[in-house]
């Protein structure tokens, strides 16, 4: 039987890593070196609380019905091979990433206020973290706080990579192939949730 930390660990990153706005400004952040310790624990923290309604609030009420459950189940699978499709359409035919270094040094507040509003302005933010994994995370029983747990590291490893690392990785991700492997990637992993899913049921 797999882990449901490591199931979380999966899921939460899968999620995360996609291409957005809120990664954009993050790995432009990590390439000027501004402010990057308080954009990556803001985006982090924020995680964890969404996270955390999701599990231990919205999570248990699902977990008391079973039928919902089973719904649950379906309509979680359906969403994650919607995305994985998503993913692989961006892999087949990738956009640009905007993710310009140059210009103006950014003020701290301005720093916080965007990152903050890419997070909780975002709608899709809610669907991933408090309904997806929240009901996701209801299926593993007793062992949701793992999961919840490991996508709450994953949260925090992909941030704090991303913001530190993409100095490193500027001449990577300068090049489109790049990213359409990444892309790629996801939409594997998407697949494979997705599948698990429907065969406990």
């Amino acid at each position: 039987m797999h882990s449901p930390l490591l199931a979380g660990l999966g899921l939460g990153l899968s999620l995360i890593i996609a291409i957005g706005a809120q990664n954009a400004f993050v790995l432009r952040q990590g390439l000027r070196r501004e402010h990057v310790f308080w954009v990556v624990a803001i985006c982090a923290l924020s995680d964890a609380v969404l996270i955390g309604l999701g599990i231990w609030g919205l999570g248990a009420i699902i977990e008391s019905a079973d039928v919902l459950l089973v719904v649950v189940r379906i309509g979680g699978a359906a969403f994650l091979i919607w995305y994985g499709v998503r993913s692989a359409m961006r892999a087949w035919r990738p956009g640009t990433l905007n993710a310009e270094s140059s210009g103006s040094a950014l003020p701290l507040r301005s720093a916080v206020a965007t990152v903050l509003a890419l997070t909780w302005l975002n709608p899709h933010v809610y669907l991933d973290t408090v309904v997806l994994l929240g009901s996701i995370g209801a299926t593993y029983g007793d062992s949701r706080w793992l999961f919840g747990l490991g996508a709450m590291l994953g949260s925090v490893v992909w941030f704090t990579a991303l913001g530190y690392g993409s100095r490193l990785l500027r001449p990577l991700f300068a090049k489109p192939i790049a990213w359409r492997i990444l892309d790629a990637g996801i939409a594997l992993v998407m697949f494979a949730i997705a599948t698990s899913l429907l065969l406990g049921l």
